[in-house]
């Protein structure tokens, strides 16, 4: 091979290869999609790319996303990749648009505008429905354009739906017929490749008439029929989101779901303030299930769930005052117009609404000790001292005071952080122990989902400076593991054995990253969804050059039009001849 041309050489990078290894200088080799050496690499390639004072890395696997409509029309999936993901799973939390009846499409539609806050009109105006079925579906999104691969699940609310319709829709208990069919679409939807079924059992997820996600109150006998269909076929993961109301009842029978399956299961984990400590319990289950020889794993976030909260965002702190509401849908000009109206100002932090006892709304409105500045580039870990309430005891005046003033900046578009799951300590104490567990693995970036009030599809990007580099209000943890979590080990965790790490005859997805300057940018409204649908993006500096399938699909975290990414049909098998250790512990 020395004197063959390659289509790509990466020159002279600090590779981290995806195991968890320590980096080595390296060249890599690029022929065909496949990386074909790593070590020395000698002939010219037809495109050289000198990594010189960078890092060289495998593509980001995030398992945790909710593109099911946006696939169809964008074949970038922003803002992921602007953050160096190369393929991205979806049909999380049991939402999704498979299958569906063609009278139920307005129903679906308002399922996920409400659980995952995406524009009903973006998804009616996007959406191009030509399925039905489950596989159908995978037809549609396989002849789609992709710049990266996509994996997709089978999501209980949809599949529910379709088998029981309304019966499904008002929670009623399965039958064994409606277990059985449901069973039998499953298995014929893995059978054409999809990844997995997810499923939602949390009272968050609600549609957009505050109705409960038809899955919540799934019962046994329906969830163990599901699981015995998928460890028939011997295909396929599991992924879900629960309360735990009663950890342990409702642990066992979602362990149960993997014993008669033999299929892996991983499951949200977040740090609740209103239920603090039923986190830890659900990973003492989940460590005493792994231990057994169970393969099961805790789905983790690498830093707060963190609403943005403004008068561009879905929600901002007054949203329960009458005397907002007056103004809600106004241009954003005149709500700025009117908030430094002094009579209004006044009326408006005179009034006390009648907040809702125990909701999230509530929290969100009132708990001014968790709200933040973001800031640009934005502080993931604010300590309690820069937050509204302590601003405004030292400033003298109320909470709602300032955070009239925080909100009026940049004419009303500031954003504030609100780190509603995760930050009950006032760091992210806790989260470190979520990440460092033996059986976590990281996700829930959430990409393409609540697009007027989140931006965590920049968690790789969080992962690599915040963790391993510039943490200093506790410990930081070694690069190469960090990169081992969001490659090697997430591609195993759904069955992606052919990326993930950087060796010859694995898939040839890689990431250039200039990661001394690495740095994540303020989250901004953008109204780029169809129909002029607003919604959140976050970029980065610092992305070289992302490679997917052996191409160059994004230059500095833009596309360069490459479209070589693909549907995956099932589990990917490892390349024969590529030997490679298992993810780090």
């Amino acid at each position: 091979m020395s004197n063959q041309a390659h289509d790509i050489v990466i020159r002279n990078g600090t590779v981290y290869d995806g195991t968890g290894s320590k980096p080595f200088e390296a060249d890599i080799a690029i022929d065909n999609g496949i990386i074909t050496a790593v070590g020395d690499a000698p002939g010219k390639g037809k495109e050289e790319i000198d990594a010189k004072g960078q890092i060289v890395t495998p593509g980001f696997v995030d398992v945790h996303t909710h593109y099911d409509g946006q696939v169809t029309w964008d074949p970038y999936l922003q803002p992921s990749t602007f953050h160096g993901v190369t393929t991205a799973v979806m049909g999380n939390c049991g939402v999704g648009f498979a299958p569906c009846r063609p009278d139920k499409h307005d129903w679906l539609i308002g399922l996920m505008e409400g659980v995952e806050d995406i524009p009903g009109t973006a998804l009616v105006e996007g959406i191009k429905w030509g399925w039905e079925s489950f596989p159908e579906y995978m037809n549609t999104v396989e002849a789609s354009p992709l710049a990266l691969d996509v994996g997709l699940q089978v999501p209980h609310g949809a599949l529910r739906a379709y088998v029981m319709g309304e019966r499904g829709a008002r929670l009623e208990p399965a039958t064994a017929e409606d277990t059985a069919e449901m069973a039998r679409l499953v298995k014929e939807a893995l059978e054409a490749g999809a990844l997995g079924f997810s499923t939602s059992r949390t009272e968050k997820h609600r549609d957009k008439h505050g109705e409960h996600t038809p899955t919540y109150k799934s019962e046994q006998d329906e969830l163990h029929g599901i699981a015995k269909a998928m460890g028939e076929t011997g295909k396929g993961v599991l992924q879900l989101i629960a309360d735990f109301r009663d950890v342990d009842t409702e642990f066992a029978m979602l362990r149960g779901m993997v014993e008669i399956s033999g299929r892996p299961l991983s499951l949200t984990i977040e740090q609740d303030d209103r239920y603090p400590d039923t986190w830890k319990r659900v990973l003492e289950n989940i460590h005493n299930a792994a231990e057994a020889g169970l393969p099961v794993k805790g789905q983790v976030p690498p830093r707060p769930t963190g609403v943005l909260l403004g008068l561009t965002s879905t929600l901002n702190p007054f949203l329960m005052h009458q005397t907002f509401r007056q103004i809600w849908h106004a241009p954003l000009e005149k709500q700025v117009e009117a908030l430094r109206d002094p009579d209004f100002r006044a009326k408006l932090l005179a009034e006390e609404p009648d907040y809702p006892e125990g909701e999230i709304v509530t929290m969100l409105c009132t708990a001014y000790h968790k709200m933040f500045e973001l800031g640009d580039p934005p502080n993931y870990e604010p300590a309690p001292e820069d937050s509204v309430a302590a601003m405004a005891e030292r400033a003298g005046v109320s909470p709602r005071e300032m955070l009239l003033e925080l909100m009026l900046k940049k004419d009303g578009h500031t954003l504030l952080y609100f780190p509603l799951m995760n930050y009950l300590a006032g760091s992210l104490d806790d989260v470190y122990e979520m990440m460092t567990h033996k059986h976590t693995a990281f996700g829930l970036g959430d990409g393409g989902a609540h697009v007027g009030i989140l931006c965590d599809a920049s968690f790789p990007s969080t992962i690599l400076t915040h963790w391993g580099r510039d943490r200093t209000r506790g410990p930081k943890l070694p690069l190469e593991w960090l990169i081992n979590r969001q490659t090697q080990a997430n591609a195993e965790l759904v069955g992606l054995m052919d990326r993930g790490v950087l060796a010859p005859g694995m898939k040839a997805d890689v990431n250039v990253i200039d990661f001394e300057n690495l740095r994540l940018r303020a989250p901004e409204i953008v109204h780029d969804l169809p129909a002029g649908g607003k919604r959140l993006i976050q970029k980065a500096d610092g992305y070289t050059a992302t490679i997917i399938s052996g191409q160059i699909a994004f230059r500095s975290g833009e596309p360069t039009g490459v479209l070589a990414g693909k549907l995956l049909r099932g589990a990917q098998a490892r390349p024969e001849g590529a030997a490679l250790s298992t993810a780090a512990d």
